[in-house]
């Protein structure tokens, strides 16, 4: 497992970099590591290194590791992936985090069915900033609505917004498109959300979302390698 070692501390350079370019403090960004297609033993490997936060896109394998690896207590399992109804109880019953929120049914969902015993779940609603017919996410003149409405349910706690921006390596159609959830958050907060979390940045543009303000990145390929994907 030297590889999977050596290509995380890899990201976490970068990330360390990055940081120092733009004169902030590395500890205010969380690592996210997109572990979706990839094996549980993967996981644990990490796991030993020191990594806590593990992202998951598909339902069934997110409640297949989290039983796999049940004895790792303080691994904090992200839900990244589209969430539909007939699925909200399984993410609500194992995830500490869902990035995908763009309709009132699943937050509501969610809410209703996540155990009283455990801490409430954490939402980010999903951002469409690029304007794609392709990515999901809500526009930008939906976010405070929803907002509103999702910070008002049990069970759940809004902690901030989640971006994909159109594949590029231009650097300035990144900026203006992470503005936009900044901008966003900007406004939520003045209208009195309690937000702290940007998710925007993965394993092409993490310097750029950095940059823009992004505090928890979701790093996949950087970390994993070539996805693995069953026939």
């Amino acid at each position: 497992m030297a590889t999977i070692f050596t290509a995380l501390q890899d990201v976490q350079a970068r990330i360390d970099t990055a940081c120092t370019a733009v004169g902030r403090n590395p500890a205010e960004v969380k690592l996210l590591a997109v572990s979706k297609t990839f094996p549980a033993s993967d996981i644990h490997a990490l796991y030993q290194f020191g990594q806590r936060a593990f992202g998951e896109n598909y339902v069934q394998e997110l409640v297949n590791k989290c039983q796999i690896l049940a004895e790792c207590k303080d691994i904090e399992w992200h839900f990244i992936g589209p969430l539909q109804s007939n699925k909200t109880r399984l993410v609500a019953e194992n995830a500490a985090w869902v990035h995908t929120i763009d309709r009132l049914k699943i937050a509501e969902r969610l809410s209703a069915q996540r155990p009283q015993h455990l801490p409430p779940l954490n939402i980010c609603l999903q951002v469409n900033v690029s304007g794609e017919a392709s990515k999901s996410g809500l526009a930008a003149d939906e976010v405070i609505a929803l907002a509103e409405q999702v910070v008002k349910l049990p069970q759940l706690c809004l902690r901030g917004l989640m971006c994909i921006p159109e594949s590029s390596h231009d650097s300035t159609i990144l900026a203006q498109q992470f503005s936009v959830l900044v901008q966003l958050k900007a406004q939520l907060q003045a209208r009195g959300l309690t937000l702290d979390t940007l998710s925007m940045g993965m394993s092409n543009d993490l310097e750029s979302a950095i940059a823009a303000g992004s505090t928890l990145l979701r790093v996949g390929s950087a970390i994993f390698g070539l996805r693995h994907y069953s026939s």
